[in-house]
């Protein structure tokens, strides 16, 4: 293996990740090379079978950085058909909906003029502008490792090598990783990218930052009976199933063809290691004010995603000598609005920006300052600003933080004299098994509720069997020894589709891991609580497959 020649390819900006932010910002770059008349070259690399297989959000959409990027999205028929016609915000419990009237709802809970989408039938409409401009798009050509100059800047990426066999060795189709260099490499995977959080480490660009905070997102498509389907209705949700110190909340969104997204994000802060959040959003969907909706429907589609709710107080620095962290590869989501693409695709506009005007003044492989500076005067930072307690607040249990929030926004516009910080991780958050009660959660009914392999199912989820896991241990002893023995083995529970369970071999524990199950929420790479699970990616186009998340 270590004689193995790549082959190269150069490009002026080597953008990882085919979601908003890097689409967003390959096709600036090509906007700005247009009306410059300059040739600039920039491709995509995404590690889905297609672009959008691996997208999945809520999703209502702000359309405010859409309009920035195309002004004429309409007429070039982007797929945002469903305005938001109403929100509903429930405080619930176990048989009660409080409902909260609009007039009382802060500014981030309103969505008025927004649009309900799915999230990855926008970006595979936005890849197709991207290559119309001429963006060079490599779908399944997953991102494998950072690539430094001599200077110590980076200078691109290189793909995994294909056919790698299950013994680490090379099969009969093995093919090996290609080289992609760029003056510039803007990282747009995702929360928790795999080389993001390297590049973060190697940089150490969360230096004097809060911790990342996570929830992790859990969602289904459902096919209502049209008698019960409100097109544009937006509902949100607080309190039950989650307890009052779980940070969470639950959606359905009304967008389409009888349709709801629906769904339930749960705070990887959480302490007890017995909670599950698949359990929980099961739990969720036998709430009466839910029930009643799904009641007669039909479950159409199901996956899981990890996502950013830090806040501003946690974004690492976004340069680095070659290159720059964009969307939800640095943080940026807005936790109470529980809304990231417009913030992907406005991170990547200005990345895009500074990365074209650094090229066009002969700049290479330094860094683009010229982002961050955008930023910090962008209408997107004074949002983030504005949303920056909302977490700390949280911290403090559901009651009493949805309390302070309110003030925090009625009162202060979220211009309150301090800003609040939180110093632990979400993996140093769970307590030892002995300290916490068991969750006793009610089997499957096959109709509302459902088992983690159908679910998984429905995902269309894929890999190739016959490859290395890509879920892997820095020490194999940990999840026995510690994991099990002291947190009764959260793997097991918190990842959303069956990949981890500890069996007996020989009357021994051991962990099995069903790397084919895998959705790539990396949950597991976020939550482990000894941090020793490490997500790397697997042969490009693996995982899952979604068609209308």
């Amino acid at each position: 293996m270590q004689d193995i020649v790549r082959e190269s390819m150069e490009y002026d900006v080597v953008v990882v990740g085919g979601g908003p932010a890097g689409l967003a910002a390959a096709i600036r770059i090509k906007q700005r090379a247009a009306a410059a008349g300059k040739g600039v070259g920039v491709c995509v690399l995404e590690k889905g079978s297609e672009i959008g297989a691996h997208i999945l959000s809520g999703a209502v959409m702000d359309p405010i950085a859409l309009n920035e990027l195309f002004p004429d999205w309409k007429e070039r028929g982007a797929p945002l058909n469903t305005q938001v016609t109403e929100d509903r915000f429930y405080i619930l419990t176990e048989k009660s909906a409080l409902y909260n009237p609009h007039w009382l709802l802060p500014d981030c809970f309103i969505n008025d003029g927004y649009y309900i989408v799915s999230l990855a039938n926008v970006t595979r409409w936005l890849g197709q502008q991207a290559e119309a401009l001429g963006v060079e798009i490599f779908p399944g050509f997953a991102a494998a490792e950072v690539l430094y100059d001599d200077k110590g800047a980076v200078r691109g990426v290189a793909t995994g090598n294909m056919g790698i066999g299950k013994d680490g060795q090379p099969t009969a189709n093995f093919q090996p990783g290609v080289e992609l260099h760029g003056k510039y490499t803007l990282f747009a995977e995702g929360a928790r990218g795999h080389l993001g959080k390297q590049v973060i480490e190697k940089f150490r660009l969360n230096e004097g930052r809060d911790p990342q905070t996570w929830g992790i997102g859990i969602k289904e498509v459902w096919e209502l009976d049209p008698g019960k389907h409100v097109p544009g209705l937006v509902l949100h949700s607080a309190g039950w199933p989650l307890d009052n110190a779980t940070y969470g909340g639950g959606f359905m969104y009304h967008f389409e063809n009888n349709q709801v997204s629906l769904g339930l994000v749960v705070g990887l802060g959480y302490t007890n290691p017995y909670l599950e959040p698949f359990q929980e959003f099961q739990r969720y969907k036998t709430h009466p004010t839910i029930r009643a909706f799904l009641e007669g429907g039909k479950r159409v589609a199901y996956g899981a995603r990890a996502i950013n709710a830090s806040g501003i107080q946690s974004l690492p620095k976004l340069v680095f000598p070659g290159g720059a962290l964009i969307g939800c590869d640095a943080g940026f989501l807005n936790a109470p609005r529980i809304k990231g693409s417009h913030a992907a695709l406005k991170t990547g506009m200005l990345a895009g920006d500074a990365a074209f005007d650094a090229l066009a003044a002969g700049r290479s492989h330094d860094e683009l300052t010229a982002y961050p500076e955008a930023f910090n005067s962008s209408w997107l930072f004074d949002e983030l600003f504005r949303a920056r307690n909302f977490k700390p607040y949280l911290d403090k249990g559901l009651v009493t933080g949805a309390v302070l929030w309110g003030i925090d926004q009625l009162v202060f516009r979220g211009k309150a004299p301090w800003t609040l910080h939180r110093t632990k991780a979400d993996h140093e958050k769970l307590k030892p098994a002995s300290e916490c009660a068991p969750i006793a959660y009610p089997k499957p009914d096959n109709t509302i509720t459902f088992d983690k392999l159908s679910s998984v199912f429905l995902s269309n989820t894929n890999h190739e069997e016959n490859q290395p896991a890509h879920l892997t241990l820095k020490d194999p002893t940990v999840p026995v020894a510690i994991n099990l023995a002291k947190y009764a083995g959260p793997e097991s529970r918190y990842c959303p589709a069956g990949v981890y369970e500890f069996v007996k071999t020989d009357g021994q524990d051991r962990l099995q891991i069903n790397f084919q199950n895998c959705v790539h929420c990396k949950t597991c790479d976020i939550k482990d609580p000894t941090q020793n699970i490490v997500w790397v990616v697997p042969e490009g186009g693996g995982g899952p497959n979604y068609t209308n998340m």
